[in-house]
């Protein structure tokens, strides 16, 4: 590091012998052609008598002019000569003597030259500041420029750094990002800085060290911390700032990049998996057709034992589940692949929950079902068929988990523009954090999934059933109260799919 820093100190001794020499040659030139000008002026007067009243105007411009062009020094070394020289003609017009006369050009023209160098060194220095404004502001648009050629693809923490240390001309750069928990470095560091960067986002810290020429910055994105910036070189307060904004928003930017490619490598993996329970459910649909034809055909031979009669009776009950369950995973299927065409009609509530209630067959015969209608002329436009799948969901769920005699009560009701249905039972609670879960695909509720088997694929089907109606489903859950599952489906529902 030491030895890095010799060139740099030789460039600087020589950049200030340059400015030295510079400044010498324009105090020579301006007291040259200033004293040149104020001879020349003299001579005139002094040939020209009737210029003695307004002589001074003369040697005041050049002093003026001097004082603009070559700063104080200069102007009072021509003020000084203009003084000695414009002493004889104001002599003889005022009858003062040579001394005095001397005198007073010299208090003018020295006020003059002290004014007008202080007017021109106060437009330097605003000339100036406007210089250094618009440099660091083409340098700002040069940074946001390229970071939005970024190849967001990869994270842009090393890219940035670079950037930051080339465009703002900086001897050091160093960028933590909290989310990758990476240290990105640009320039030449006597230590490691990744501590320091660490703690600047740890601590919060945002300071300028004027002394060691260090600026720490938080990037924040609004008013959540992700990470810092540590900077080294010649940069202002304001400049840190505008940095750490625009590296803030362009690690958001990677951030986005990245979530929209798990998204969609997500739901790529969704639709494979949709497309592989779909050809599975088709390809049971023929062995477990001839399993249930041949379980009849022994059946119905009647010269079978007691024994033999009641495992055919066992292989027609389980073919008949798993054609159920195949079912189900065909219309899991189609209704994420937005393949069920829905068929909307004004339908009567009641009659469509006894038939919910009657395709659970003989699996719910020992639970006890009540349906409680406000309005026994209740009517929904709705598809039948997706509304009957939706509450026989319902039931069964209800009835598997219910405790053993417990009523499971059916209820629909108007509300507002919608029709409210609920299937109420009595069994295990469901704990607050899995009542949103619960309806996710092949998800089961810890406190129930113990009780009775299940695929954690009906409570989704009926969800989708019902967002497909433009509809909404929810849970509510309490040891005094039962369990309840809701249905809301607009009362007015149009043919539309999702």
């Amino acid at each position: 590091m030491a030895g890095s820093n010799i060139p740099m100190d030789a460039a600087a001794a020589g950049t200030r012998r340059r400015g030295s020499l510079q400044r010498a040659a324009r105090f020579a030139l301006g007291c040259g052609l200033g004293m040149l000008a104020a001879v020349c002026t003299g001579m005139a007067a002094h040939w020209l008598p009737w210029l003695s009243p307004v002589a001074i105007l003369p040697f005041v411009l050049i002093v003026a002019c001097t004082a603009l062009l070559g700063g104080f020094w200069p102007a009072a070394v021509v003020a000084l000569a203009s003084a000695v020289v414009q002493g004889g003609p104001i002599a003889r017009l005022t009858h003062w003597n040579a001394a005095a006369s001397a005198m007073a050009a010299l208090a003018l023209l020295v006020l003059t030259a002290l004014f007008v160098s202080r007017l021109a060194a106060r437009g330097d220095e605003q000339s100036q500041v406007a210089e250094t404004l618009n440099r660091r502001m083409r340098e700002l648009y040069e940074f946001t420029r390229r970071t939005l050629q970024i190849d967001l693809h990869e994270a842009p923490g090393k890219h940035l750094a670079e950037l930051v240390r080339e465009i703002f001309a900086l001897e050091a750069v160093v960028i933590f990002d909290a989310d990758l928990h990476e240290v990105y470095r640009a320039g030449n560091w006597s230590v490691d800085p990744q501590e320091m960067a660490q703690n600047v986002y740890h601590f919060e810290t945002s300071d300028d060290d004027a002394a060691t020429g260090l600026g720490r910055r938080v990037v924040r994105l609004g008013a959540v911390p992700i990470g810092s910036l540590v900077v080294r070189g010649e940069s202002s307060p304001l400049t840190n700032d505008a940095i750490a904004s625009l590296i803030a928003i362009t690690f958001d930017r990677y951030r986005s990049i990245a979530n929209e490619g798990r998204i969609e490598a997500a739901r790529r993996a969704e639709q494979l998996r949709t497309t592989v329970l779909d050809g599975l459910a088709h390809a049971y649909k023929t062995p477990l057709t001839a399993i249930r034809a041949a379980s009849t055909g022994l059946s119905e031979m009647g010269k079978l034992s007691l024994a033999q009669s009641g495992l055919a009776s066992l292989i027609t009950e389980q073919a008949d589940l798993l054609n159920e369950l195949t079912t189900r995973l065909l219309t899991t299927a189609r209704l994420d692949a937005d393949e069920v065409a829905v068929h909307s009609s004004t339908v009567s509530v009641g009659p469509m929950i006894d038939e919910a209630v009657a395709s659970l067959g003989e699996r719910r015969a020992a639970t006890k079902i009540a349906v409680d209608l406000a309005d026994e002329g209740l009517e929904l436009c709705c598809d039948r068929r997706l509304m009957v799948l939706l509450l026989t969901q319902y039931i069964d769920n209800a009835s598997k988990y219910s405790k053993t005699g417990g009523p499971v009560t059916i209820r629909a009701s108007r509300a507002s523009n919608e029709v409210v249905f609920s299937v109420h039972s009595f069994g295990p609670v469901i704990p607050m954090v899995d009542r949103e879960r619960i309806f996710d695909r092949y998800y089961r509720s810890s406190a129930s999934a113990h009780q009775a088997p299940g695929t954690g694929i009906g409570l989704s089907v009926a969800k989708r059933a019902a967002m497909i109606h433009g509809g909404s489903v929810w849970v509510s859950s309490e040891e005094t109260e039962g369990t309840t599952f809701y249905a809301a489906i607009p009362a007015e529902t149009t043919e539309r799919g999702l």
